[in-house]
């Protein structure tokens, strides 16, 4: 069992009023708020450390290289990957458009998505289908939420050069069965390189790349308790080198000529300039953070908030709630029938309750239900049962003021 009441005065802003109400915070899918040890970690950076990395020789420099080194250990370690794997980005949008910038197909090539997307998997892919001459596929949804898994035979081709695929939506919550569908993929055409979106998954559910077998993995810090501007790029060792330099710059060469450049190899090719190094260091408090609580209590605690919310919500005959099952990460995604999001979400504000509305940057998926966007309530660790009850009564009152 969590001991919530302890894990709650790790995160200051929970102290928050607003509009003289408690702050009961339901946007975790689009940022985590942050515990002391991440807070902290920045500081101390700043306070004993501040210094650039890697190429000093004087002891802030070297202190504060080591750290970002270990930091590096210790995220790889978190999914079961190596260090020589594991590239520091700026998030979860950058690491994917390092992959679709890096790779390049000959003509008539095939990319596949599916309907579950975030922007942040669509366009990239759309940019390097441009470039290539290249086609975007996509595998649809049952009205469920759950992948038409049934037609991957029908869609991956020996012309599928590369699979995207998030392990959790966004919008939804559903978990997909990444596993299952990698060994399938890896049937149909061993040559296809598999990436997985897992920004919603790696605050949810325990990793193991090499267990799920992908190519890449990608996800982002502010979504598990640490940093804004903090992003992981998984890369298979073996794959390393399929991955072409779409930036380049200091720190990530060996010599310079005007007539030849000799690049590092590893992660570091890929990590032009000056990094986030206090961001990164603090994206390693927030993995300890996480470790020193369990992330499989972490994710049976979430589920029962989850089951406990749906449950709350069906007894509202105004709402509908989409993908209205159980094998989801702690997300709902619901609307009021013939009231808009934003006006919800508006109201409540009012009683101090956070929920995003909008698309979510799924707007293929808000075609697909044809609706504009929903109201999204998204949980953490430190969410509690009172919360809901507090949202669920915020929300007859909206709905009653509406009406």
């Amino acid at each position: 069992m969590l001991d919530i009441k302890a894990i709650r005065t790790h995160f200051p802003i929970l102290q928050k009023t607003v509009n003289n109400n408690p702050l009961v915070y339901f946007d975790n899918g689009a940022t985590t708020q942050k515990p002391l040890a991440v807070i902290n970690a920045i500081t101390e950076y700043y306070t004993k450390q501040n210094a650039n990395i890697h190429r000093g020789v004087h002891a802030l420099s070297r202190e504060a290289t080591e750290l970002f080194e270990e930091a590096r250990k210790t995220v790889a370690h978190f999914i079961n990957a190596e260090e020589s794997e594991l590239i520091f980005t700026s998030g979860t949008t950058h690491s994917i458009n390092l992959i679709a910038n890096g790779l390049s197909f000959e003509k008539d090539s095939e990319i596949l998505l599916t309907q579950l997307e975030h922007h942040s998997n669509i366009l990239p892919w759309q940019l390097n289908a441009q470039k290539n001459n290249a086609k975007l596929k996509v595998v649809p949804i049952h009205e469920d939420g759950t992948l038409q898994l049934e037609n991957l035979k029908n869609l991956v081709s020996k012309k599928t050069k590369v699979v995207s695929i998030t392990h959790v939506s966004n919008t939804l919550g559903v978990i997909n069965p990444i596993k299952e569908i990698i060994s399938e993929i890896r049937k149909l055409n061993s040559n296809t390189l598999i990436v997985i979106d897992g920004a919603q998954s790696v605050p949810h559910l325990k990793i193991d790349v090499k267990d799920l077998d992908c190519d890449f993995f990608v996800f982002s810090g502010h979504k598990m308790y640490g940093p804004t501007g903090t992003g992981v790029l998984y890369v298979k060792k073996n794959v390393f080198n399929q991955l072409q330099l779409s930036a380049s710059g200091g720190g990530t060469i060996k010599t310079v000529s005007f007539e030849k450049t000799e690049y590092v190899d590893g992660p570091l090719k890929f990590e032009p300039g000056t990094p986030n190094i206090e961001g990164v260091i603090a994206l390693s408090a927030a993995v300890k953070y996480i470790d020193s609580i369990g992330i499989e209590k972490i994710a049976q605690y979430e589920h029962e908030l989850l089951g406990y919310a749906q449950s709350k919500l069906a007894e509202i005959p105004e709402v509908e709630v989409y993908a209205n099952h159980l094998n989801k990460a702690a997300v709902i995604s619901f609307n009021v029938k013939n009231q808009h999001p934003f006006d919800v979400g508006t109201l409540l504000d009012k009683y101090g309750v956070a929920v995003r509305t909008g698309h979510h940057c799924t707007q293929p998926l808000m075609n697909y239900y044809n609706i504009s966007g929903t109201i999204r309530a998204s949980f953490a660790m430190y969410n509690t049962f009172e919360e809901i009850d507090v949202f669920i009564l915020g929300l007859k009152k909206a709905i009653k003021m509406l009406s």
